[in-house]
């Protein structure tokens, strides 16, 4: 295989539409204990100043969708998730609004997400720019809510959620950051996006999504919680999510082989993207977050049949735990 190649990413500056992401708009007397009965996650608890990932989960404890939680309004939540797994998500959790004083809508229309990097963003941000990862805050000028996101090899990313009309107006002001290379930095950070190949494929800790804030395992009950809890707490579990890149295109929900054991799949990829050139434009290359078997982690690995393109392990941005389960 050709060596794989980054790109200088703290050189990328500016703002792009981030036409991926939906949101959910959640609002109501009663909607922060609603919220916090159906997802993985403290909402409850939650202040305005904090953004926090959850899980949405099937009875089985599989993920449904993936959210990013923020509170703008004391009786207000924006739930950001995958634009193709929103209408879904969206209908199974109005199910179970029944009495609560809860209302559920897609923002779409009224919200938009914004991505934002270097020193253009930070300029325009002001003070809200040193927030640090995983906090919120009200952009007053904008009229928008501000997330600053995990850096990404050395490079600060801010999440902006706001107005349609101010979203536009920002792409419009600040330098045009190429889509494609936030994408790619997405899959670089670490954090599974659920997306319609694998919704309902995996239970949370398959995607590494308790060691990056998004299961509160104190919280009580919610769809899937008892498996959760289970597949935490008898061990850690046989299948984990890893970086791997390659020179062939990977989408999410596509096998992926390894060479100890050719006959069947070794894990499936969550989500990928394409590796930029320098100035942020699609690449050759490209680099995915797998659920795999930990036990393959020794060998080769392959894309879509035990002799497809072949893929090499890349270095997750965080330690992920190894060990035994039967899960």
């Amino acid at each position: 295989m050709q060596d794989i190649h980054f790109p200088d990413v703290k050189a990328l500056n500016g703002a792009t539409a981030l036409s991926h992401l939906g949101i959910i708009s959640a609002e109501g007397a009663e909607v922060a204990s609603f919220l916090h009965g159906q997802l993985s996650q403290d909402v409850t608890g939650q202040s305005p100043d904090q953004a926090r990932l959850a899980a949405f989960c099937s009875a089985k404890g599989r993920m449904l969708a993936s959210f990013i939680v923020i509170k703008p309004q004391p009786e207000a939540f924006c739930l950001i998730t995958d634009a193709q797994v929103l209408p879904a998500a969206l209908k199974r959790l109005s199910m179970f609004v029944l009495r609560a004083k809860a209302k559920l809508t897609d923002a779409a229309g009224k919200l938009s997400a914004v991505g934002l990097m270097g020193q253009a963003a930070r300029d325009w941000l002001g003070e809200v720019a040193t927030i640090e990862p995983w906090q919120s805050s009200p952009h007053a000028p904008s009229g928008g809510q501000v997330v600053r996101l995990p850096d990404v090899l050395g490079a600060a990313r801010w999440l902006w959620i706001g107005p349609v009309e101010a979203a536009q107006a920002i792409t419009q002001t600040l330098p045009a950051l190429p889509l494609p290379a936030w994408q790619w930095l997405e899959v670089m950070s670490g954090v599974v996006r659920i997306e319609p190949a694998t919704a309902d494929q995996f239970v949370p800790q398959m995607v590494n999504y308790e060691l990056v804030g998004g299961v509160h395992f104190q919280k009580g009950c919610y769809p899937g919680q008892e498996i959760v809890a289970r597949s935490q707490y008898r061990g850690t579990l046989k299948r984990r999510t890893f970086l791997l890149h390659g020179q062939a295109p990977m989408q999410a929900g596509q096998e992926v082989f390894s060479a100890a054991d050719p006959t069947q799949p070794a894990g499936m990829v969550a989500n990928a993207a394409a590796i930029p050139t320098q100035d942020g434009q699609v690449g050759a290359a490209f680099s995915a977050l797998v659920e795999l078997k930990w036990q393959a982690l020794e060998t080769g690995w392959h894309l879509g049949s035990a002799d497809g393109p072949a893929l090499e392990l890349g270095t997750m941005p965080y330690e992920v735990p190894l060990g035994t389960s039967d899960v």
